[in-house]
């Protein structure tokens, strides 16, 4: 069934698929001593630079919670958005396994700033209290915003001031490298990111992610975590072999580029009706606006997607890197006939 639910029930790209299939080659070494876990490695270390080292793991939930538990200790705070994905959809996962407690911060727009953070950084060294050691942010936002280079350079260099470590939770990372022109290399290391959650799921891999650290320091503990998390597969070389093809002749970034402009496409559709209010800037490939009620209930007879905020009307519409021409065109017959 075609929606704009969620880039999660997207399919897998051909190149990815391939990939796999010919990943299946007879026997390979488990847990990562195989050729196709060496060459992924290499292909983020082109991506990130050579003092990128990456662990892959089978999903986003557990790469948050790993990275976090490399950046923190039990008696840590992490500070977020009050609508990041680790406070709001991860189940407490990354609470649990790192032991800390989340501190979360309200937002407009879902992106934290400098000016935000601050006031949290207090009472250090004081027993009685949590010690701030890390901050998340997600690239893109919870709310479809984008981070600019500068505005994750201003987080990271506070955090480091303080001794203090950025997560980068990258589900969407190609997504706003698409929209800000940019190399993943510039929006990530380069703009004093510690430690990364790189994924791809949402644009055309399987499954899987890999955490990759960019301080030797935080790399040390990472197998471990890793380990301890029941996050490394066996048969490691399925995951990792999806980021060769994912990473060469820019496909992420080819992928990210189509959801980016189908989601272009899709709320210049949407514009063209009053009553619906865009509630956020429409930056990558996640569109969030309000209806009246009985267009909403129209639009949820033809379309599977998700309320963000039911007494608001608020709806969110994602597009994906298979989204077609003809899923806008039904998108805009069917607005047609609603309004």
């Amino acid at each position: 069934m075609r929606s704009f639910a969620s880039d999660n029930n997207s399919g897998v790209h051909p190149r990815i698929m391939d990939a796999i299939i010919k990943a299946n080659d007879n026997h390979a070494v488990g847990y990562g001593d195989d050729p196709w876990t060496e060459a992924a490695t290499a292909k983020i270390r082109e991506v990130f630079g050579e003092g990128a080292a990456p662990f892959f793991l089978f999903n986003g939930t557990g790469a948050n919670s790993v990275a976090l538990q490399a950046v923190t200790r039990p008696f840590n705070s992490i500070l977020c958005a009050e609508t990041a994905h680790i406070n709001v959809d991860e189940c407490g996962a990354p609470g649990r396994l790192t032991g800390c407690a989340l501190v979360t911060i309200p937002t407009p727009d879902g992106k934290l700033t400098p000016e935000l953070i601050r006031p949290r950084l207090k009472n250090f060294g004081v027993c009685h209290h949590s010690q701030p050691k890390a901050v998340y942010i997600s690239q893109v936002s919870e709310l479809g915003t984008v981070y600019t280079i500068d505005e994750v350079r201003a987080i990271a260099d506070l955090l480091h001031a303080h001794d203090m470590y950025l997560h980068m939770d990258g589900a969407r990372l190609a997504n706003a490298c698409a929209y800000l022109g940019c190399s993943m290399r510039a929006a990530t290391v380069d703009a004093g990111v510690d430690i990364l959650s790189f994924g791809g799921t949402k644009n055309g891999m399987m499954m899987g992610e890999a955490v990759v650290s960019f301080r030797p320091e935080i790399t040390a503990n990472l197998p471990f975590y890793r380990k301890q998390s029941a996050q490394l597969a066996s048969k490691l070389r399925y995951l990792s072999a999806q980021f060769i093809p994912y990473l060469t002749d820019d496909l992420w970034l080819e992928n990210a580029r189509k959801a980016n402009a189908a989601a272009l496409r899709l709320a210049e559709a949407l514009r063209r009706y009053p009553a619906i209010r865009f509630t956020q800037k429409v930056e990558t490939n996640q569109l969030f606006f309000t209806l009246p009620t009985e267009a909403l209930r129209k639009l949820q007879e033809r379309y599977f997607f998700y309320m963000w905020d039911e007494d608001a009307n608020e709806a969110r519409l994602v597009t994906s890197w298979d989204t077609t021409d003809e899923d806008i065109a039904s998108m805009e017959r069917t607005l047609e006939e609603i309004f």
